[in-house]
Order: structure tokens, then C-alpha cells, then sequence
């Protein structure tokens, strides 16, 4: 009786702290926090709780008034628990510019960090470290020194910066990423191989349970409180109080209730993809634990195991990758036992024993070539991006799947399948064509995306020149290939690239590489270095390539008009103009095409009125003369240009000019993305 006297209050608490924290998030989510740092501040001290290197940084992490990233350019010897003074400009973190990709400033705000901090110079202050930060930076540095630091990093600090990109992205196609993070298998694990080797030594299991549990807690401060380790080391230390006080309490409380805490202590944690994938996976393992152990072969409980997490991840994998391997279920059942059993426990044993070294290091290029290879036969399907309601829709039927599945009724899968199958077909309902201005910073890429799916046209990739002196993003990995995928697509009709410079068409080689495109139009004048290298990239992928200067083609039924040019020695001069109607939208893509190119058209043309102007060369004063405008009086003008660029684009006078039609730029207004039948207008102002 006195068993569920105390479980009964503890599952009453569990239900009003879940309900109330439920509250707090929805309140709190998306209204911005208050900082304890005034936006004029211009100095912060604060002790070094992390140091990462970035290709642009020392990004340095401090705890001062609040938690604060410093971001320093110059060399700075980083000593974690060392007092240092900074002396520069406080920053709001960016926000994602493009539609439904990664937001840095959301992710910040899930790790409490409001502000970074740019320093023109850091002071150290104090070098006096306290013996925890002493004894992690010793981890730390013990672990850099082995030829296995990247695996080493990932799976006993929760790191993953070190590992390659492409064995990255083989895990994540491949649906087994989950398995470098540090996990409760991973927590009870540890656990258990202290337990062991304490238990040899002493048999008081009280002592023995605390030193671990102060172990576990180190462990947390280790791994920078990653969200999916606090969670396994709280549900830990729990689950062994349970079992002191002897509670019959459903562990499926124990979770909600820190699930609950952690909303209530910081609600945009909802934010950290790291926090979602470890809490809802980890629900659904423990509510369908009945499907599990019903199960007698380990090879069974491992698909069953990974099913269910494949199941319960799937729309968070969707909003955050866009796409899903149905072949992961299966994959698991090779990755789970290699990770379990060879490479976690062996990173364990390394750590301490450092001739193990050179076998670790095998280990995990087994793991990353057998991940590589198997990424070559996935079944992957591309996935439209969706929003809330939609999500608790997938999860209504995810739940009832796996219900029906415990009684070993097949209905709610079949109901799942169709679900899939429509959402894979979405685009077929979509009743309006779209256009996009992607923001790829000092450049242009369009995406033109026509009804019911009838065809989707890039036109231009855009690509960064002169990026503070390094090697400049790969934009068709990061901001277009990711963009094209949430909207649901997963192959271009068309690429035209208006002309050969490299803010225009300098992703379109990398675009060819990740992306399947059917057709490429080029202008037809000489092509320069990078034309003619994308002509070869695209030959051996077999794509058929034309070159045109003043033709009328018929793109999935639309008429597209491309407005011929006088021959010219200026690349921006040589660019294709485009003209055409596209649902009830008239529309003009002026290219890099200057005043000259403009009154040739003119006077070649007769040019009417436009509903969208794509305005020539990002604004410049070359371009967009007033004859141009006069004629054609746009009603909304677009225009592409980088923040803080070198040229001052767009141009004061180009935007008075303008000063009559709607004015979009990517500087302000981020990606644009317009309605072609009803002209609504979507932004990410920033």
C-alpha cells in the first residue's frame, strides 16, 4: 500500500509539471529572452567554459553575465576556466535566410546563449583554473594526441566537428547518426563497467552507486551538458532511486517529468535537434517496450528497436534533412551491434589504454567505409518540409502503427505507407506556381517552381567570391540543394545560367555533383573558364546542354522568352534576359545586364508592363536605367545582394528609381518567395 501512496503524488506532480512547462514553451517559445548584456556593450569578461576553431574563428565560449560566444580572429592560446577580458562589438547570431534551413540564432538560444561577441582583442585576466576545468582540458588534450581523435572526440565527449563531412552525411543518409551520440545505451553502459569494477572492490552498493552517480554527473560537465547525456545521467540516477525506495512508478513518468524540467529551465530547447531526437525516441522505446521484448532473436529486437526509432524520429529527420532512407531499419541492424559492442566500448578502453590506438583507428574506418558504401544503394526519399499540424498528424498515425503493430495488425503501417506516398506527391496538389529568390549572399540563384508539379527551374546558383580570404562556402551543399529538397524536389527540369560569372554560376559544378538535373541552358556567346568546366561536368553526367541567345521555348508548356543581345566583350552584357508569364505574373530576369544591354532591348522589343522585375546586376548603377522602368513599371522589384558587400549594392540611385514598385532585397529581406497567381509575398526580414 505505501508503494503507491508515494507513486501515485509522484505520477500527480509528474502530470502538473508536464502540463505546466507545456505552457511555459508555447508562452515563451518565439518571444524573445532578455539579456543581462546591454546591445552597446563593448567590453565582457567571463571564465572559458569551451574553444572550438572554426574556418573563419576562435569561437570561445564564456560564462560572464550570462553564456556569451566570442568569436576572435587572431591566435589565442584558450585555456578552459581561465578569466579573460574582451574588448569589441556585440552581435545578434544570424537567422536563416533561406525558407525551412538551419536557424542559428534559435539554435544559440537552445544552448541559453542570446549574444556572440566579436573581439578586436581578449585579455587574460586570471590563468587560475578551477581542478574540474583543469582535469577536462587534461581529457581533452590526452585525447588530441591519439591518431583516433575524431571517433575518440565524438564518442567520448560528444563531438562530432572532427569527423569528415562526407562520413557525416553517409550516416545522416544513411539514418544511424544517432549512433555517435552519446545515448542512454552509451550512459548504462558506462555505468555498468563502473559498477562492475567497483563492486570487485567494495560491496557497498550505496558507496558504489554514489561514486558513479558523481562519475555520470562529471560526465555531463564533460560533454557540455549535451541534452541526450543529461538526459541518460538523470534518468540514471532516477531509475536507481526507484529502485532504493523500492516505487512502482512507470519509467515513461520518470522521462516526461525531466523532459518537463528542461522545457520549464529553458524552453527554446525545443530548438537543439539533439534534445528532440533523444526524448521522443527514447518515449516511444519505452512506450512500445511490450513490441521489444516480445521478440526472442537479438537480430529481431534490434529491427523492432531501430524501427520504432526510425518511426518516432521520422518528422523531426524531414523538417531537418528533408528526406528519409526507408532502407534505415535494416541498415541498424549492422551499425547497432559494431557500435554496441566494438567501437563505444573500444573508444572506453583506448582512452586509457593508449597502445589500442592504431586498432580503434581501423575500427572506425571500418565503420566510415562500410557507411560509405552502403550510402550508394539507400532508398532515399525526398520530403516536403511541414508544419506543426502536420507533424502531429505523421505522429497521431506513427502511434497508431505501432499500437496496431504490439497487437501484430499491419493497418496502421499500411495507413503510414499512403501517408508517405501522399506526402511524397504533395507537389501534385499544390494549385500555384512560385517564385524564389534564394539568398546566396553576393549573387543570384531563382527558383521557379511551376503547379501541380509540373516542372522546377533553377536559374542561377550564385557562388561567393572574395569571402574574407578563405575558401568560400559550397552554397549548393548548404543554402540550395537543402532549400530545393524541403520544398519537396528532387530533380531540376532546368538550370540556366544566365552567364559565366562566378556569383552566378559558380555552384552549378557542385550543384551537378549532389543534385540530378535533366536540362542546362547557357548563353551562347564564348564561354569563359567556368562555363567550359561545367559543360564538362555536365557531359559525363549525360545531361543534355543548350546554348541559345534569342529564342522562344516552351519550358513545361510556359513560354519562356529569351531576349537576344548585340554582340559584347562584358560578361553582365552577355547575360540572358528572360522574359515570361507564369501564372498570372509577368515576369523579367534582367540578369547582370547593363543600361547598354537595357536600351537595346528596348529599342529591339516591345516590352509591357511587368508584375516582377528581377532587377539587372544586384542593384548596381550600371544597370536598371529610368527608360527601362518607365517602360516597363514594375510592380514588385527583386533584388540579390550581399550583406555588408564590397560594392555598396544595391546603388542609392537604383533604388530611387525603383521608388514606385514593391523593393525586395536579400540584404534586408532574406529569401523572397512570391505567389505567382495571387502575388503574396513571403520573407525572412531580418
Amino acid at each position: 500500500m505505501k508503494k503507491s501512496k508515494i507513486a501515485s503524488p509522484l505520477k500527480i506532480i509528474t502530470i502538473i509539471i508536464s502540463i505546466i512547462s507545456i505552457i511555459n514553451t508555447l508562452i515563451n517559445y518565439d518571444k524573445p529572452p532578455e539579456s543581462k548584456y546591454k546591445s552597446n556593450e563593448t567590453e565582457i569578461t567571463g571564465i572559458i567554459i569551451e574553444c572550438k576553431k572554426t574556418n573563419l574563428y576562435n569561437q570561445i565560449t564564456i560564462k560572464g553575465k550570462e553564456k556569451i560566444i566570442i568569436n576572435y580572429q587572431k591566435e589565442f592560446t584558450c585555456k578552459l576556466g581561465a578569466k579573460i577580458k574582451a574588448t569589441g562589438t556585440l552581435t545578434k547570431p544570424t537567422q536563416n535566410t533561406v525558407f525551412n534551413l538551419f536557424n542559428y540564432q534559435k539554435y544559440l538560444l537552445s544552448k541559453k546563449i542570446i549574444y556572440t561577441f566579436k573581439a578586436d582583442n581578449i585579455q587574460t585576466i586570471n590563468k587560475k583554473q578551477h581542478i574540474l576545468y583543469k582535469l577536462k582540458e587534461n581529457i581533452q588534450n590526452r585525447i588530441n594526441e591519439y591518431k583516433s581523435k575524431n571517433y575518440l572526440n565524438t564518442f567520448i565527449l560528444g563531438n562530432k566537428d572532427l569527423i569528415e563531412d562526407e562520413a557525416i552525411e553517409s550516416y545522416q543518409i544513411n539514418g544511424i547518426s544517432h549512433l555517435l551520440a552519446i545515448s542512454g545505451m552509451h550512459i548504462a553502459l558506462l555505468a555498468t563497467i563502473i559498477l562492475f569494477i567497483l563492486n570487485k572492490i567494495s560491496k557497498n552498493k550505496k558507496i558504489n552507486y554514489s561514486i558513479v552517480i558523481i562519475i555520470l554527473i562529471f560526465y555531463m560537465f564533460l560533454t557540455n551538458f549535451s541534452p541526450s547525456v543529461v538526459r541518460a545521467t538523470i534518468t540514471f540516477i532516477l531509475l536507481t532511486i526507484k529502485k532504493a525506495l523500492n516505487l512502482k512508478i512507470n519509467t515513461i513518468y520518470i522521462l516526461i517529468f525531466i523532459c518537463s524540467l528542461y522545457l520549464l529551465y529553458n524552453p527554446y530547447i525545443i530548438y537543439n535537434i539533439g534534445f528532440l531526437f533523444s526524448f521522443v525516441i527514447t518515449f516511444y522505446l519505452i512506450l512500445f517496450n511490450k513490441l521489444i521484448n516480445d521478440k526472442k532473436s537479438y537480430i529481431t529486437k534490434t529491427f523492432v528497436i531501430s524501427l520504432i526509432a526510425f518511426l518516432a524520429s521520422m518528422p523531426i529527420q524531414i523538417n531537418n534533412f528533408h528526406e528519409i532512407n526507408l532502407l534505415s531499419p535494416l541498415i541498424n541492424i549492422i551499425f547497432v551491434p559494431l557500435v554496441s559492442f566494438i567501437i563505444y566500448p573500444l573508444s572506453l578502453i583506448t582512452i586509457i589504454i593508449n597502445p589500442l590506438d592504431e586498432i580503434f583507428f581501423q575500427a572506425t574506418k571500418i565503420l566510415e567505409t562500410l557507411s560509405l558504401i552502403i550510402n550508394n544503394i539507400n532508398l532515399t526519399i525526398t520530403l516536403k518540409h511541414i508544419n506543426i499540424f502536420y507533424q502531429i498528424i505523421y505522429y497521431i498515425i506513427i502511434t497508431y502503427a505501432l499500437f496496431k503493430l504490439q497487437k501484430k495488425q499491419i493497418r496502421g503501417l499500411i495507413i503510414l505507407i499512403i501517408t508517405i506516398i501522399i506526402h511524397t506527391n504533395i507537389g501534385y496538389l499544390e494549385k500555384s506556381p512560385t517564385l524564389t529568390m534564394i539568398d546566396v549572399g553576393q549573387g543570384d540563384s531563382l527558383l521557379i517552381k511551376l503547379e501541380n508539379n509540373k516542372g522546377n527551374i533553377l536559374i542561377d546558383t550564385g557562388g561567393q567570391i572574395n569571402y574574407q580570404n578563405k575558401t568560400p562556402p559550397n552554397l549548393a551543399k548548404t543554402k540550395i540543394i537543402p532549400y530545393l529538397k524541403s520544398e519537396g524536389i528532387n530533380k531540376l527540369d532546368y538550370l540556366i545560367l544566365t552567364h559565366g560569372d562566378f556569383d552566378h554560376a559558380g555552384m552549378a559544378i557542385n550543384l551537378l555533383k549532389d543534385f540530378k538535373v535533366n536540362n542546362i541552358i547557357l548563353n551562347s556567346s564564348n564561354n569563359n573558364e567556368l562555363e567550359k568546366q561545367i559543360i564538362i561536368a555536365a557531359k559525363k553526367q549525360k545531361i543534355n546542354i543548350r546554348n541559345i541567345n534569342e529564342a522562344n521555348i516552351k519550358i513545361k508548356n510556359i513560354n519562356f522568352q529569351f531576349l537576344g543581345s548585340q554582340k559584347s566583350s562584358n560578361e553582365n552584357d552577355d547575360s540572358l534576359i528572360i522574359y515570361t508569364k507564369i501564372g498570372k505574373a509577368n515576369i523579367l530576369l534582367m540578369g547582370d545586364a547593363e543600361k547598354e544591354r537595357e536600351k537595346y532591348i528596348l529599342n529591339t522589343y516591345n516590352l509591357k508592363q511587368v508584375d516582377i522585375l528581377k532587377v539587372g546586376h544586384h542593384g548596381s548603377n550600371t544597370s536598371t536605367s529610368p527608360e527601362l522602368i518607365k517602360k516597363i513599371k514594375p510592380k514588385i522589384s527583386l533584388i540579390s545582394a550581399g550583406k555588408n558587400n564590397l560594392y555598396g549594392h544595391p546603388h542609392k540611385q537604383t533604388l530611387e528609381t525603383l521608388k514606385n514598385s514593391k523593393i525586395l532585397i536579400t540584404l534586408k529581406d532574406g529569401s523572397v518567395k512570391i505567389n505567382l497567381n495571387t502575388k503574396a509575398i513571403q520573407t525572412l526580414a531580418r
